[in-house]
């Protein structure tokens, strides 16, 4: 086991005396590789930090083939990960990172092989509506114009859904679930995890991955 606090992530009281090391507020390749390198026995990264964070880690798993490495998230406070895999946050996931056991979930990545652990959203540039369609398997998500498409991962099989902004007057989405999720639009901006995108984009697919990860879960 090994703690990874990535930039200035807070680390609870009982890891204190774990082995830790130190990376950036969204780890490199390189910081990752490291880890491995040192994690020892067991194999479990007891990851500090934020979504963001949390998807570069698991990117380096999947492209370099170690995804039976475990994987524990402490999060400071709750995130669109913590809630879409129900994890507990500060010293409760630290403790879950300590004691609990590890259970494979679906992995949602992208075209370019980028993980997804939290939330997905596309809007239109510049404030403008999003103008396209998207499919959830073969089902429409949204056809024409809408505010914003939300791709989130599940913890269950077919692993990923998606929904389309509605109608305030409608104040329950419709979520629909899929293996796949495709975007075809004239422009749209990305936000992945927290941190969007510097180019707008005109395609984007989020799928299940052919191989899960190992979540160290309640």
């Amino acid at each position: 086991m090994i703690v990874i606090r990535c930039g200035s992530a807070p680390v609870p009281t009982v890891l204190a005396e774990r082995p830790r090391i130190q990376v950036s507020e969204v780890p490199t390749k390189d910081e990752v590789n490291r880890a491995l390198a040192e994690v020892g026995p067991g194999r479990r990264l007891v990851l500090c930090g934020t979504d963001a964070a949390l998807a570069a880690v698991l990117t380096r798993l999947l492209r370099t083939e170690n995804l039976d490495a475990e994987i524990a998230y402490v999060a400071d406070e709750p995130t669109p990960a913590t809630r879409a895999y129900g994890l507990p946050t500060g010293s409760e996931a630290a403790k879950l990172g300590i004691r609990g056991t590890s259970r494979e979930v679906p992995l949602v990545r992208d075209e370019t092989g980028t993980a997804l652990v939290g939330e997905a959203l596309v809007r239109g540039p510049e404030g403008d509506r999003l103008v396209g369609e998207a499919y959830a398997d073969d089902t429409v998500v949204f056809s024409g114009e809408t505010d914003t498409l939300t791709v989130r991962p599940t913890p269950e099989l077919p692993g990923v859904r998606a929904t389309a902004a509605r109608p305030r007057r409608l104040r329950r989405r419709q979520w629909v679930a899929a293996r796949a999720v495709q975007l075809g639009t004239e422009a749209g901006l990305l936000t992945r995890d927290g941190l969007t995108g510097r180019r707008a984009i005109k395609r984007t697919t989020f799928y299940r991955h052919t191989e899960p990860w190992r979540l160290v879960s309640p």
